[in-house]
C-alpha cells in the first residue's frame, strides 16, 4: 500500500511540475488571405517543438491591432508593421497612447502596399482613384490607414470615392471579381495570393506610386519607403510597378519570461527554410535581419539570443 501511495505521489509530483512548466502564448495574425495566417501556423509549430510545454493559440489580427493587442495584454504575440509600430511607440495617432509594454522580438521581410485594379477601370495612378469604388480592410489593419494617406497625397480622401471596408483580403477579391468593387488595397507580401485569386478570373492591373506620392507619403511617416513590384510578379504585369514599402516584424509581450524569448528567437533563426516555404522574402532572413533596430525597443531575451550570435 506504501508503495502504491508512494508511486501515486510521485505521479502526482511529476504531473504538477510538467503543469507548472506548461505555458500558453496568443498569436495574433493577420486577416484572411493574407501571408500572417499561414506564417502564425509555422511559428506555432517550431515554438511548441522547441520549448517543452509551450502551446501557442492563433487569431486573426492586423498589424495595428496586434501592437495594441500585446500592448494591452490581450495577446503575448503579435505581427506588426514597421511605420504603425514606431507610431505606437512615440505614443501618435492611430494609437491613442504610448505603447510600452510591447517589445521588438524580430524584424521578418519587406511589405508592400499593393493597389490593384480591373483593367478595364480606366485607372492609372492614384489620382484616378476619385470616384471610384474601392475596398479597403477595417480600421487596426495597417492597410486601411496607408489607404487613407495614400489618397491624402494626391489631394483625395474616402468622400472623393465610394469605400467598402471588408473584413480580409479574400473579401475583397471577392468584390473585384464580382464587379462589385474597381480596386482593392492590401499590405502584404508580393506576390499576393488574394491579387492571384483576382487575376484568375479577371484581368488587373497594379496602380503604381509616384516619387511626389512617396515624398508627400514620407512626409507623413519616414517609415515609408519606394520599392517595385517586379514585372512578372502577377499575371500580364509587363513592367516593374513602384511600389510604397515598409517592414513586417514581430512584437512580444515585454513580460514574457526572457528564457521563453530567448528560445523562440532561437528557433526562428534555426527555422528559417521552414518560414520562406511560406513567404520566398524570407529565404535570406539571417539573424543580422532580425535584430535590425526599426525603432521598438527589444525584449531582453531576443537581445540574449542576437548577443551570442553576434548579431547585435
Amino acid at each position: 500500500m506504501n508503495r502504491r501511495i508512494s508511486l501515486a505521489m510521485a505521479v502526482a509530483a511529476a504531473l504538477a511540475a510538467g503543469a507548472a512548466q506548461a505555458q500558453t502564448i496568443r498569436l495574433m495574425t493577420g486577416p484572411q488571405g493574407g501571408v500572417w495566417v499561414p506564417l502564425g501556423g509555422s511559428l506555432k509549430n517550431m515554438w511548441e517543438k522547441a520549448i517543452p510545454g509551450l502551446q501557442v493559440q492563433t487569431m486573426p489580427g492586423a498589424g495595428i491591432a496586434n501592437v495594441r493587442g500585446v500592448d494591452e495584454g490581450k495577446a503575448d504575440v503579435g505581427f506588426g508593421n514597421s511605420i504603425t509600430s514606431v507610431d505606437g511607440v512615440a505614443g501618435r495617432a492611430p494609437f491613442p497612447h504610448k505603447v510600452t509594454k510591447a517589445c521588438q522580438l524580430a524584424n521578418l521581410y519587406p511589405q508592400y502596399f499593393q493597389v490593384v485594379a480591373l483593367a478595364a477601370s480606366g485607372i492609372n495612378g492614384i489620382a484616378d482613384l476619385k470616384g471610384k469604388s474601392i475596398a479597403v480592410q477595417p480600421k487596426g489593419n495597417t492597410a486601411e490607414l496607408i489607404s487613407q494617406q495614400i489618397l491624402q497625397a494626391v489631394g483625395l480622401s474616402y468622400q472623393s470615392a465610394k469605400v467598402s471596408f471588408v473584413n480580409s483580403y479574400t473579401d475583397a477579391a471577392a468584390l473585384l471579381k464580382d464587379g462589385h468593387a474597381q480596386v482593392f488595397t492590401l499590405g502584404t507580401t508580393i506576390p499576393a495570393s488574394s491579387i492571384m485569386d483576382v487575376a484568375a478570373g479577371r484581368d488587373i492591373k497594379m496602380v503604381p506610386v509616384t516619387d511626389e506620392i512617396v515624398a508627400a507619403m514620407r512626409k507623413m511617416n519616414p517609415g515609408y519607403t519606394k520599392g517595385a513590384i517586379k514585372a512578372g510578379t502577377y499575371p500580364k504585369q509587363d513592367n516593374d510597378v513602384p511600389a510604397i514599402v515598409y517592414s513586417a516584424h514581430l512584437v512580444v509581450s515585454c513580460s514574457l519570461p526572457e528564457q521563453t524569448v530567448y528560445q523562440m528567437t532561437k528557433a526562428m533563426a534555426a527555422n528559417v527554410a521552414d518560414m520562406a516555404a511560406i513567404n520566398k522574402a524570407m529565404a535570406s532572413l539571417t539573424p543580422k535581419m532580425m535584430a535590425e533596430d526599426i525603432g521598438v525597443p527589444f525584449h531582453p531575451g531576443a537581445v540574449k539570443f542576437y548577443k551570442e550570435v553576434g548579431a547585435m
